[in-house]
This record gives structure tokens, sequence and C-alpha cells, in this order.
């Protein structure tokens, strides 16, 4: 694990600046959203994933990301473990405590900077740091960056997005540690199969729902694996399989051989990935469009997310991007996290 402790008292010490609060309000109208719908980007959970974040110090308005986290409680404070997960596998961590109704946002720029992965929010239990039931968390990033960041991408292209992060919800009673963790604890596991205790399932199949074609647009494919230990390293996505279909109904298989424990790549960009026969170039000609799901093959439970981001060559198109489609859920998928009490 990359070194923590400093990075936990310089995010502590920025949150001080940066948190805002708000007035607590009154119960919400409207039937509480079900904490047993599976993960999304559009729910609070217990478990957050920032799909990608990347910085460089030395060009900061090039390369940069914004996090956002709040506690949408207006009740109770939000103790969160956050675990920045490189693309190489190396883990750093920190804690943010939020107050009831409160929000922060920090660029990482400052906090990790020079460093391109995921992040992973984890609420906890204040006393001993034990997974715990608080499914009020919600988030987003902006991120902004250049085309050297990502596989494939040519020239001048400068990929920006607005990415909402996925929440899993945690299946046990409100504020109830989950699974088996206690101050004894040296590590916990979150177990994503959507069983009492554990939290929802996460995503096997992810589909990209429009695919311009690369001689108009350059378009980042971003993924990553749920799994492994945040306490030594995560699983790797090993190998991706999918299916590129173009727009009259053409179906195109690939395969992209990765050892990474997070996937960026251009779609059927400089480098041909990914490679199929003819190339994605011919098989999504200039105006026209195609889709593709994607999976890994690693084994039966590998769990997937994703987002895509997209450039356009001319003023014509438009850039922007959001995080892919769940089209079937991984059984199980668990993820092991390192347990000591929160340092805020």
């Amino acid at each position: 694990m990359r070194t923590s402790r400093k990075l936990s008292h310089a995010l502590f010490s920025l949150f001080a600046l940066v948190l805002m609060s708000v007035a607590a309000l009154a119960a919400d109208p409207g039937q509480g959203y079900p904490r047993e719908s599976e993960v999304s980007d559009q729910k609070a959970g217990s478990v957050l994933f920032y799909n990608y974040y990347t910085s460089d110090l030395a060009n900061p308005t090039i390369q940069n990301t914004r996090i956002n986290i709040t506690n949408t409680s207006s009740t109770h404070a939000a103790f969160v473990h956050i675990y920045f997960v490189q693309d190489t596998c190396n883990v750093a961590d920190a804690f943010i405590c939020l107050t009831a109704n409160q929000t922060a946002t920090f660029q990482t720029v400052d906090l990790d900077p020079g460093v391109t992965g995921y992040l992973v929010a984890v609420a906890v239990d204040p006393k001993d740091g034990c997974p715990q039931s608080f499914n009020f968390l919600i988030g987003d990033l902006y991120v902004k960056a250049p085309a050297a960041n990502i596989p494939g991408a040519t020239g001048q292209a400068t990929f920006t997005a607005n990415l909402a992060a996925e929440a899993f919800a945690a299946l046990a009673d409100t504020f109830d540690t989950t699974g088996t963790c206690d101050n004894q604890s040296a590590t916990a596991s979150l177990v994503f199969n959507g069983q009492q205790n554990n939290y929802n399932r996460a995503p096997k199949v992810l589909a990209v729902s429009n695919i311009p074609s690369p001689a108009d647009n350059q378009t980042a494919l971003i993924l990553l694996r749920v799994g492994g230990s945040l306490a030594t390293s995560t699983s790797t996505i090993a190998r991706l399989f999918g299916l590129l279909y173009d727009d009259a109904e053409n179906l195109f298989s690939f395969t992209i051989p990765t050892g990474a424990c997070q996937f960026r790549n251009v779609i059927g960009g400089s480098n041909n990935i990914p490679r199929t026969t003819p190339r994605v170039g011919a098989v999504i000609p200039p105006g026209r469009t195609g889709w593709m799901k994607i999976w890994s093959v690693a084994d039966d439970n590998a769990a997937l997310l994703g987002s895509v981001i997209n450039w356009a060559a001319n003023a014509n198109g438009f850039d922007g991007g959001h995080n892919l489609h769940k089209l079937t859920l991984s059984p199980t998928a668990t993820l092991t996290v390192p347990v000591f009490p929160p340092s805020c």
C-alpha cells in the first residue's frame, strides 16, 4: 500500500476548508429508493466507485479530476474510508468524516498528483472502522485528460466528462456493521451478492450504447474490476471478450488481453483495440454508429464497472461521457478492505 497517513492528514486539513453544511431538511417526500435495487449511479449507497481519476502536477489545467462526495442523511454523520487505486494496482487511503447534510470537494492533483486510477469510498463504523450499512452516500467527479493519458488517443484530443459515482447499497439494517467484522479484525470482506448483510450485486456484462465512427470521434473506454484486496492488491481485469455491432445489426467479436487493474483505450484508436476483422473504422464508417457489449472471461464471477468519454474531432460532434449500461450481474464478487478506526 502506498503511504497513507500523511495523505490522510492532508485530506482532513483540506476538507476542513471545503466542507459545506446545509440546513437539515424534513423527511423527503415520496417512497424511499429500494436498497435492494442493484448498483446504479442514480442512487445513494454505502460503497461508491468513482471509475476514473487522473491528474498532472505540472499541468493541472489540462489534466485533473474534481471529486465530490455528499452525506444525504439529515440526522447522522458519515465516516468514510477512501481508497485511491492506481491503474498499476497500488493503493493509498484516507478518511473523510461528514456531518449530516454535509458535502465535500477536492482535486486529485492536491492529494494524489500524477496518478491515474479509480476511487472506492466505503462507509465505516466510527469506533472500529468496520464497513457499515449507511445508504446515504452520493458523489460524482469531473475529469479532464489529454490524449497522452488514454492509449490509442491521438492529436489534440481532450477527454472531459462529469461521471456520477456508482453506488452499492448495504443490505443490512441501518447502521449495522456489514459482514463479520469487529474491533479485532484486520480486514473485512465486502461481498457483492445481493444477500442480507452484504451488498448489491456487481455487473458482469457492460454495454456501450453508442459508438460514433472513429473517423469522426475518439471514444475512450474505461473499465475496472470489482474484486481483490484493497489491503494488498486489487484483482486485475484479465482477458476481455466483446461483441461489436454496426447499425445494420452485423456482429463482430473480439478479445482484449489485459493484466491491468484499470483498462483505458480509445475504441478503434491508433493501436486498433479492439482488434476486429475488419477493423472498427471499417465496421463503423464515417457518419455511422455502432454499439458493443463486453465482459471479463477471467472467471464466472468477474465483475466490471466502466465509463466512456467521447471527444469530437470536428465542431459538428459532441463531447462528454457517461457510465456504461449494466446488462447482466455477477453472482458474487468480493473486495477485501483493511480495517482500522477513522482518523477524523
